[in-house]
């Protein structure tokens, strides 16, 4: 059984998680229209009732598996997250977080990827996805107040600051180039000089 679910609830619920591990394995072999929630229950060793018994239909199962990632993901970038830490230290941390919980789970990262280029995006709630993140975009805009980063949308900060490493990490797109802790501090660094003021 996959333990990253279990930061969602309290009460771990196997058969839950029997079906969200099934969810992501399916979808990332075959793709989202061909998982059905009859494939996916085989894949969970569970009959097409019991998902439904969770989620209400193949969307929701989608969408709530999703939610469930990156609220895990939030957690174990937000962790331990200090809000008097030094602006720049605080975005690396949170970049070194990034990367380590990606190469940890690479098949969450491949889930949430085809997730994220999907229609479903439109069925998220995304003030849910970016809640856990509020200190970390203060201590941001605090920087900005401070004219240490650049004012700019917060859309732009970020692509520079952490999407470079979810491109670094995909072997999708680059096969032959192994990403390293050293990598992703390169990263952080040419990402920190693009911002900063």
């Amino acid at each position: 059984m996959l333990v990253y679910y279990r930061c969602v609830r309290v009460k771990d619920d196997i058969k839950r998680n029997a079906i969200i591990e099934a969810t992501v394995s399916l979808v990332n072999e075959i793709g989202f229209a061909a998982s059905s929630v009859s494939k996916i229950a085989k894949r969970a060793d569970v009959s097409p009732a019991t998902i439904y018994i969770y989620f209400k239909n193949k969307d929701d199962l989608l969408v709530s598996t999703y939610v469930d990632i990156k609220t895990c993901l939030a957690n174990a970038i937000m962790e331990d997250f200090d809000s008097d830490t030094p602006i720049r230290d605080a975005v690396f941390l949170a970049g070194k977080k990034l990367y380590a919980y990606i190469n940890k789970h690479p098949k969450l990262f491949y889930f949430t990827e085809q997730f994220a280029n999907s229609p479903y995006t439109d069925l998220v709630d995304k003030d849910k996805i970016e809640a856990p993140f509020k200190p970390m975009y203060d201590r941001i805009q605090e920087g900005i107040d401070q004219k240490i980063i650049k004012d700019v949308p917060f859309e732009l900060l970020f692509a520079h600051l952490y999407l470079p490493i979810f491109n670094l990490v995909n072997p999708r797109l680059h096969p032959n180039f192994k990403a390293t802790p050293e990598i992703i501090d390169i990263s952080m660094n040419m990402a920190w000089d693009a911002i900063k003021l």
